[in-house]
């Protein structure tokens, strides 16, 4: 059966997103060494998440009140989630060498947090972020540059395919007009400036407003970062 435009399109997309047998083995190998101490390590990056990203907190009832990170270390509900993101990754990690998997997963991901948790996607770009982050830290020594460019390759499909499932259902983001954009800015440059200028506690104001590499005080030993036991 002949393929419509956009089948072909998307299929040419998945086939440039897919990681290299190398890619994956970089990954996989890295994804490994963490998820040897799962629970603290998702503690730690859901931590620094919620420091960095506090409007983050507005999706989680039971925790959502907390400011000390040391609180949020110690907080059962925050460590089952924390142990349900690090599963939810995992089994993409395990699975990249199934595309078809990997796609179904994510969709799943994608369509539960739009339809029933309602979260703004851009949080998973900011997460991933903050997981990048963690893994650059705690393999300073040992992260070249192929698998920084591994890692950052998975981060673009993650986020493609929960995007995707997010389109799928229905969920639609307003972006302003092209003809409104000052040289040198892109759509998503300027929607997110806009969107942080009318609600101060959103996500993008808290990406206008933090560093590259957010600050980390706070953060204590007893929370399992950056020192894996």
């Amino acid at each position: 059966m002949e393929k419509v435009p956009g089948e072909m399109e998307i299929e040419r997309r998945e086939r440039s997103e897919e990681l290299s047998e190398a890619e994956r083995k970089a990954v996989q190998a890295t994804w490994a060494r963490l998820y040897a101490n799962c629970e603290d390590v998702g503690v730690a990056i859901l931590v620094r998440f919620f420091v960095n990203f506090p409007s983050a907190k507005q999706y989680f009832s039971q925790f959502k009140h907390m400011e000390e990170p040391l609180e949020m270390e110690r907080s059962p509900q925050l460590r089952k989630h924390a142990c349900r993101v690090m599963g939810a990754l995992n089994t993409v990690v395990e699975n990249l060498h199934d595309p078809e998997k990997v796609s179904s997963v994510l969709a799943l991901v994608g369509k539960a947090h739009a339809l029933k948790h309602k979260v703004e996607p851009v949080y998973f770009k900011i997460l991933s972020g903050v997981i990048l982050e963690v893994i650059a830290e705690e393999f300073a020594d040992d992260f070249p540059a192929e698998t920084q460019r591994a890692w950052a390759k998975l981060r673009s499909l993650i986020y493609s395919h929960v995007t995707a499932a997010y389109k799928e259902v229905g969920w639609v983001q307003q972006v302003p007009n092209a003809t409104t954009l000052e040289p040198g800015e892109s759509q998503g440059h300027v929607h997110m400036c806009a969107h942080a200028r009318a609600h101060p506690g959103s996500a993008e104001a808290s990406l206008s407003r933090t560093p590259a590499r957010a600050v980390t005080s706070g953060l204590t030993p007893e929370a399992g970062f950056p020192v894996l036991e």
